[in-house]
């Protein structure tokens, strides 16, 4: 250990406190008046969901080892248990400003803008009661199952993250109390629009049409109380890798647990009768930190639903349309175009089509002899998966690794998986103990001067869905270097072959963490000769104790480093003598932050590098991830130009503070300037450019030809 004990626990955030106050991040975009006010229910919805993630996995694990008896110290020196009563502390308070948020920022905005969000039932008029009462039982009556506890019918399952409706209920004429539950439909819609009256559209939610109406579920039975009520229960899946026979099956069958996992959250209406949270707390075997009473409806996430209502297209930030390529004009021949250089791309400002166009040009293409792809997270109706399966059909040697562990897609992936074996690919289920979390695709083409390999790599998931909303890079290549070791990779994931050495990738979780740790040093003996040395750095998370360490001895020699980490973030700034060079923030913007792009210079020399890995113990030692260089010149420029662009962000940036908090930028002399915003605008004005050119050149070309035929 050096000197300076750069582990000392002092110097570190703890994980968990450090993505709560990521979604405190997300929950200031909802709270500022700057904002839409459709989009701030945008970004209210999203910290409902985060947070509902957080719970089934984090909370849950950290429950996990307290059950097992784990005392081991996280990097910032807290237990399992320390850390589980920090964060009921933190997420109390988280919840308790998102409900201040929507019931005091939120509702009364939108009902100044013609939208009238009904809390209860009770405060129906007539007409509406009456609109109500006809539309449950036309649409809801038929679908509800109401199910009653006594000592013939056992408490039931209650399903994770549904949303229920507790009652006690009675006998005419007896005083025992009986408990009664229906659940919420998720197949109906949540919002109910009410018949609009003097311009203001008014909507109520499902489960106050139907706690109004309950007493119809229970015909010979006096309704004492009725509350809405949901609960999270453990979603982390424990699969015994070595023991599976079959990994398709045993995820399948693990998936079923997930209804059944411990419950470890139960959010009930403010105000609930305490008899009725009692039988709750009982059957589902919760703590009091564990519960939270809600002043407001539960489970925030269906302002994603009133965010897609018609008729407020003014109160939403203008919609971004992802521009064409000018590199990759519509029905070009892309691997002719790959062959006169590399093309970064830059999604979502940069359509997502050519990569699509990349899977199904070689798929139908005569020359093209095999595809080999890796995919982590797909879109619900994947054009690539099509392309992949049709390939196959054509007779093409298709390989696909589908990996099975991708957390909440694991039901979505054994599709697809099925889906393409029957069509004729070679389906690989990932790998034991590992998830393949890496993004690339190799197509070996015949051509006249011999095989050819073109290479596809990415920083985000082959989903053309989430490419419109997250931002990513991704470069495609015929670089002879990175097609052999494309061909090293899936040899790797496919048998038992380990290259010797690598050309230009760095793969994970074999040799990544010691280049990125390198990389690292090598730039803090730069800085301990006295010479310039900067690091620049955009990830997701940031919390691998090694690579914090060796941040820190290069801060310490005077290296200037500056990170971009959008959610955890465990290195401390402003400790003297350790951290005082490096500055972090976070960006939180329309798009979701998504690249990773690393810079390291010297003497004015750098190389950058993206890829698949964040800078997490999981994604550098548990997870196949690859590192690529990025050497052309001119693309060298486009992702400094990203990197810069971020650093000079003063209205979507909030900064790192010693004390551990994030603050906005102070734009005290500065020009407001938003990242996303100028790469939508440059985009577009490329496509432009692109596009005036192209008419400009078929201008002088037709006079041309007239000429010759005359």
């Amino acid at each position: 250990m050096s000197e300076n004990n750069f582990r000392n626990p002092a110097y570190y955030t703890n994980r968990e406190l450090s993505w709560i106050l990521f979604d405190h991040r997300v929950l200031s975009e909802a709270r500022d008046k700057g904002n839409p006010l459709f989009e701030r229910l945008k970004f209210l919805s999203i910290t409902a969901s985060n947070l509902d993630e957080f719970f089934m996995v984090r909370v849950a694990s950290l429950k996990d080892m307290v059950h097992a008896g784990y005392e081991k110290r996280d990097i910032a020196g807290m237990t399992p248990k320390e850390q589980l009563e920090a964060l009921s502390e933190a997420i109390h308070k988280l919840v308790d400003l998102q409900y201040s948020t929507y019931n005091r920022g939120l509702v009364p905005q939108l009902l100044l803008n013609g939208l009238k969000v009904i809390r209860r039932h009770e405060d129906l008029s007539q007409e509406e009661a009456a609109f109500v009462d006809q539309y449950f039982e036309e649409n809801v009556y038929p679908v509800l199952t109401p199910m009653a506890v006594d000592s013939s019918r056992p408490f039931p399952l209650i399903r994770n993250k549904s949303l229920n409706i507790g009652a006690l209920v009675r006998k005419k004429g007896d005083d025992v109390l009986d408990f009664a539950t229906v659940q919420v439909p998720s197949v109906l819609a949540r919002i109910v629009e009410l018949p609009q009256e003097d311009g203001v559209r008014k909507v109520i939610l499902l489960e106050e049409v139907i706690e109004r109406n309950i007493q119809k579920l229970f015909l010979n039975y006096e309704i004492v109380c009725a509350h809405p009520f949901r609960i999270m229960r453990n979603a982390d899946l424990s699969i015994d890798e070595d023991e599976a026979a079959d990994l398709l099956k045993e995820i399948e069958k693990q998936l079923k647990k997930r209804q059944r996992g411990e419950a470890i959250r139960l959010e009930v209406e403010e105000g609930i009768d305490k008899r009725l949270l009692k039988i709750l707390r009982k059957e589902l075997g919760i703590e009091e930190q564990n519960i939270y009473a809600i002043d407001g409806p539960l489970d925030l996430t269906f302002l994603m639903k009133m965010y897609g209502l018609d008729g407020f297209s003014h109160l939403k930030a203008p919609k971004h349309e992802p521009q064409p390529v000018p590199r990759l004009p519509a029905g070009c021949d892309i691997f002719e175009e790959i062959r006169k250089g590399d093309i970064l791309l830059h999604h979502p400002y940069q359509t997502f089509t050519p990569v699509v166009d990349f899977i199904r040009q070689a798929s139908v293409d005569p020359e093209v002899l095999a595809i080999k792809q890796t995919l982590y997270r797909v879109s619900g109706n994947s054009p690539i998966i099509a392309a992949l399966a049709q390939a196959a059909e054509n007779g093409k040697q298709v390989s696909v690794l589908v990996e099975l562990k991708a957390r909440f897609d694991e039901e979505n992936n054994i599709v697809w998986a099925k889906m393409l074996e029957k069509a004729g690919c070679h389906v690989i289920y990932g790998l034991v103990g590992l998830k393949t979390h890496s993004k690339i695709t190799l197509v070996v083409r015949r051509e006249e001067d011999g095989i050819r390999r073109y290479v596809h790599l990415g920083t985000g998931n082959y989903n053309d869905a989430t490419a419109k909303l997250y931002t990513d890079v991704g470069l495609l290549t015929c670089s002879e270097t990175i097609g052999e070791d494309a061909t090293a990779v899936f040899n790797m994931l496919s048998g038992y072959s380990e290259p010797l050495m690598w050309n230009k990738l760095s793969l994970a979780p074999l040799w990544l963490k010691n280049r990125f740790l390198y990389l690292i040093g090598r730039e803090k003996e730069y800085a301990k000769e006295g010479r310039p040395a900067r690091i620049v750095a955009k990830m997701n998370a940031l919390c691998d104790p090694d690579i914090i360490e060796a941040l820190y001895e290069a801060s310490a020699a005077g290296v200037k480093i500056d990170l971009i980490v959008r959610g955890i973030c465990c290195l401390k700034v402003g400790i003297p003598g350790v951290s005082e060079n490096i500055t972090v923030r976070s960006l939180v913007g329309t798009f979701l932050e998504h690249a990773r792009i690393f810079y390291f210079e010297n003497d004015e020399h750098y190389e950058i590098y993206c890829g698949s890995a964040d800078w997490m113990p999981r994604n550098l030692e548990r997870r196949v991830e690859i590192l690529f260089p990025v050497e052309q010149e001119e693309l060298k420029e486009e992702l400094l130009h990203i990197l810069h662009n971020q650093l000079r962000d003063t209205l979507k940036a909030q900064v790192l503070c010693a004390d551990g908090s994030y603050e906005r930028v102070d734009k005290r002399g500065k020009e407001s300037f938003s990242a996303q915003e100028a790469f939508c605008e440059e985009a577009a004005a490329l496509a432009m450019q692109s596009q005036e050119e192209e008419i400009s050149s078929s201008r002088t070309f037709i006079p041309e030809m007239r000429h010759e035929e005359a």
